[in-house]
């Protein structure tokens, strides 16, 4: 039974790219984004729910986001959950909608943010290299119980390689656009 799987070296590299879109989406440049609300969770009906699942998250202008809460009863909980999220924003109440005006980011705030798009891609690297390891692991593994031949395996880990090399650089690519994003914003 060989252990060496490409699609699933292949979908395990492409989680870690997602992941950093992801990741990359939550920091916040100058403009409004939605994404940016995806960590908050709010305490209501006495349980820890995310904001996605009690409100309805909009950006109506570039620079201002706007949270329809679907139970007026809610609203106070929603304002605390994007206060504890910590995101530098100032909820404004307004009946059932609560708006979030963008600050201007500090040049220093800037910098910040782009060092910190740098290390989640340079965290989404490390992942995809250790899928690229443990792609290479069972390819020898595979050779030693005589599932593939020695060409195979050479031919093999030069896919796996090539799998990196592509995910390695949609990473930077992500993170590249991500950091030229806050900067010129």
């Amino acid at each position: 039974m060989a252990v060496y799987d490409k699609s699933d070296i292949d979908r395990r590299m492409n989680g870690a790219v997602e992941s950093l879109k992801g990741d990359l989406g939550g920091l916040r440049t100058g403009r409004a984004n939605t994404s940016l609300l995806d960590p908050v969770v709010c305490e209501v009906y006495g349980a820890m729910m995310p904001l996605s699942q009690v409100a309805t998250v909009s950006a109506p202008e570039p620079r201002m986001l706007s949270v329809q809460v679907w139970d007026k009863t809610n609203v106070s909980a929603v304002e605390k959950g994007i206060t504890k999220a910590n995101l530098g924003l100032n909820p404004m109440t307004d009946g059932q909608t609560v708006r979030l005006p963008m600050p201007d980011l500090t040049e220093e705030r800037r910098k910040e943010l782009a060092k910190l798009a740098g290390t989640y891609a340079e965290n989404a690297k490390i992942a995809i290299r250790n899928v690229r390891r443990d792609g290479m692991e069972a390819l020898k593994t595979d050779e030693k119980s005589k599932e593939i031949s020695e060409d195979e395996r050479k031919r093999m880990e030069d896919e796996v390689q090539k799998l990196t090399d592509k995910y390695v650089s949609e990473a930077d690519e992500a993170a590249a656009k991500k950091e030229q994003e806050i900067l010129t914003q």
